[in-house]
């Protein structure tokens, strides 16, 4: 479970958020059916990202993803002729939901797997309650048949715009993602390669994301140190590379006029510094 959030950024999911204790607590509980993740928050498709990353970020190689609104899911690998009942009467397709649950159940009995269920609010309430079924007694019916999960194994993943069936809720365990980092992380030159007499300018960025209620990443922030250095000389120049280099930024918000005196006090220590130092990111 060690450096978890610098795994997620090589999955491609990057936050100051640390979500280590809260997937411990997901995978350490005791085994009540299938242990079940609800990913809320005011992502947007970052829950989506977050979910993936986290997948991959545990280790666990096979991946099911369904997503609730894509009216034309990709064809399944086998596709298998009209079936008939005993009446001879021919039997419609199998739904794919019915299809991508049934092979995380099978595959389960073998290996790890994670089944991501994204944009549940544009599911029947049925599917609500079979999903609800799963989580609670790990298994899946399909007209006649019934796939068991293997609960050491299969990791249930939901992802809904609106509030879940209760529950559906009540079965899993709920972490929040947010657009923004609202973890404040204080930087330092030596974690840039620049030397201590900098100090002055990571003060002034403090200050100024203090004032903006967010802290870009650490990529992020780097990208920033990068374009202060080569292409910024306004204030103005600052908004629009903060603006364009992290996630989080409120553009409203950076135009402000109580962000004027932060923006332009960090523009007068860079030159400062750019114009007495070379800096050079390592």
């Amino acid at each position: 479970m060690s450096n978890l959030r610098e795994r997620m950024a090589e999955q491609g999911f990057e936050s100051n958020e640390d979500y280590e204790f809260q997937v411990r607590c997901l995978l350490e509980s005791p085994t009540r059916g299938i242990r079940t993740l609800n990913v809320e928050g005011d992502g947007e498709r970052r829950k989506t990202a977050f979910a993936t990353a986290l997948a991959h970020a545990l280790g666990i190689g096979q991946v099911l993803y369904h997503d609730f609104t894509d009216r034309k899911p990709p064809l399944p690998a086998v596709i298998l002729p009209p079936s008939k009942d005993e009446m001879g009467r021919e039997e419609p397709p199998i739904d794919p939901l019915d299809t991508i649950v049934s092979e995380a159940c099978a595959q389960s009995e073998g290996d790890p797997i994670v089944l991501i269920l994204d944009q549940l609010q544009a599911a029947d309430f049925r599917e609500h309650i079979r999903i609800h079924r799963l989580a609670s007694n790990a298994y899946w019916e399909v007209r006649d048949g019934r796939y068991e999960a293997n609960p050491h194994h299969l990791l249930l993943f939901l992802i809904s715009e609106d509030p879940l069936y209760h529950a559906l809720q009540k079965a899993s365990f709920r972490v929040w993602v947010s657009r923004l980092s609202e973890r404040e992380v204080i930087y330092r030159p030596d974690q840039f390669g620049l030397e201590a007499d900098t100090q002055p300018l990571f003060d002034a960025f403090t200050h100024l994301f203090r004032a903006l209620g967010t802290t870009p990443t650490f990529s992020e922030f780097a990208h920033i140190l990068s374009d202060l250095q080569c292409h910024v000389r306004t204030s103005e120049h600052l908004r629009l590379v903060l603006y364009g280099r992290a996630e989080g930024m409120d553009r409203l918000r950076l135009a402000s006029e109580e962000l004027v005196d932060p923006l332009e006090d960090l523009i007068g220590i860079a030159h400062q510094m750019l114009v007495t130092e070379h800096i050079e990111l390592s």
